[in-house]
């Protein structure tokens, strides 16, 4: 196995990366659509690659959206009444969604393991994004993820060294 990308080290790396994956995206928009599959497997391929649970840098920094669903399955599992959940771990923010009182999560453990993880918000589910499909209308939001994610950065990288997307 590659030695995994520290994730100490994206912000930097991120940042001397942004404009390269802009012009892709920009030079590449027309053929974008077909981006997917190819995406998708540097997605799996990677991802295999990656233990997250040396990482968790997206537990720590990044607050999802919490869905009404999310309260209710959350909520279920700790055997706790919805209102009392959201009063003691959640808040409405600028953007007027629901979010985490503060960051990192309050149910990722000292071991980098989430205590709800069956549970987790969709949000969490879906992150990071990378094997969406139509992976091309959330691009930007893609490069902003990899000054988090190292899956995401790797993939970056990996499909801007491409020919034909």
């Amino acid at each position: 196995m590659n030695k995994q990308l520290d994730y100490k080290l994206l912000p930097v790396l991120a940042a001397k990366s942004e404009v390269e994956w802009k012009r892709y995206f920009q030079k590449n928009k027309k053929k974008l659509e077909a981006m997917d599959l190819k995406v998708h497997a540097l997605h799996e391929a990677i991802s295999k690659k990656t233990d997250c649970l040396q990482c968790a840098n997206c537990c720590r920094s990044l607050g999802p959206r919490i869905t009404d669903k999310d309260v209710e399955r959350i909520s279920k599992m700790l055997r706790m009444k919805s209102s009392d959940l959201i009063a003691k771990y959640f808040r409405i923010d600028e953007d007027g969604d629901m979010v985490f009182q503060s960051m990192p999560c309050p149910f990722l453990g000292s071991d980098n393991y989430c205590s709800i993880y069956e549970s987790r918000p969709k949000a969490c589910r879906e992150y990071p994004h990378t094997d969406r499909k139509r992976f091309y209308q959330i691009y930007n939001l893609s490069i902003k993820n990899a000054y988090t994610c190292p899956i995401v950065y790797e993939v970056l990288e990996e499909i801007t060294k491409m020919k034909n997307p």
